[in-house]
């Protein structure tokens, strides 16, 4: 394995395509854990975990864990390193970053109290890109991180934000990545939010809620239904496969798949004037 070099001309014949994917993946997602790199890149864990190491003596990746209350550790996650953002910077076309501020990138990422909440909502996205390997009708076409969405849509706090493709059908979805920590009618209220963005021209996306508990998924679902259906929601549970059949609308019994869920993508995105370069400017 060579050593690290400061120029990344040197690198680049090191780096695999599935490499390049693994460094927009983590650009994405600010941080994954070995686990869920695995299931998005790799079939044998053993050989995923040989090339984030590589890939980490070449300064493309960082990684970090903590220690367990109860004892042992948690699993690494794995984060651009300095390398990494120069390599990113470089492929968007952006100023490169200095050692200082990769640097303060990762220990910020690292230290920041809700990164088990960020993690929780990248596996949301991670489990929707599994779901896309093993059955190749479907696709997710689109992920946008809390940052990225609240850049692109301005007035709302998503957790995520997603285009999901099944069979030629296209929906899209808000992501709302519940840890149990909210009290649930603060959890209700976020729907103002969205409901004021359909009213503005904005695509009215169903907000999908995934929950701690089924306990918990019982009880919000009970104050969706008593609240008008200004935009469509859907609730889960963490244990979940959130392509399957697994949404429970907020003014439904049955239970749907994410495709089946009601999203006006086409018309409130590729026509809306309110939109320019992606980003919803009304």
């Amino acid at each position: 394995m060579p050593q690290y070099r400061s120029s990344l001309l040197a690198i680049y014949p090191h780096i695999t395509d599935r490499d390049r994917r693994l460094l927009q993946l983590l650009d994405d997602h600010l941080v994954l854990t070995t686990d869920q790199i695995h299931r998005l890149l790799f079939l044998a864990r053993r050989t995923c975990q040989i090339r984030l190491n590589e890939l980490r003596a070449l300064g493309l990746l960082e990684r970090f864990r903590f220690a367990r209350a109860g004892g042992g550790s948690q699993p690494w996650h794995w984060t651009l390193g300095h390398d990494g953002h120069r390599f990113q910077a470089a492929a968007h076309d952006l100023p490169e970053p200095t050692l200082r501020s990769s640097r303060q990138r990762i220990n910020r990422l690292s230290a920041n109290p809700h990164l088990t909440h960020l993690l929780t909502a990248n596996e949301f996205s991670v489990r929707l890109c599994a779901h896309t390997r093993a059955n190749a009708d479907a696709r997710l076409d689109r992920w946008w991180s809390e940052v990225t969405a609240a850049r692109q849509f301005r007035t709302i706090t998503a957790d995520g934000h997603g285009l999901w493709s099944v069979g030629g059908i296209t929906a899209g979805f808000f992501l709302e990545a519940d840890s149990g920590s909210e009290p649930l009618a603060r959890v209700v209220a976020k729907l103002d939010r969205y409901a004021d963005l359909a009213r503005r021209g904005g695509p009215r996306y169903p907000v999908l809620f995934w929950l701690p508990s089924a306990a918990r998924e019982d009880h919000l679902h009970g104050r969706l239904r008593l609240r008008h259906a200004d935009v469509p929601t859907a609730t889960a549970t963490h244990d979940s496969d959130p392509a399957e059949t697994v949404w429970l609308p907020g003014n439904g019994t049955q239970r749907l798949r994410l495709i089946e869920l009601p999203s006006d993508h086409g018309q409130a995105v590729a026509d809306n004037p309110n939109f320019v370069d992606g980003v919803f400017v009304a």
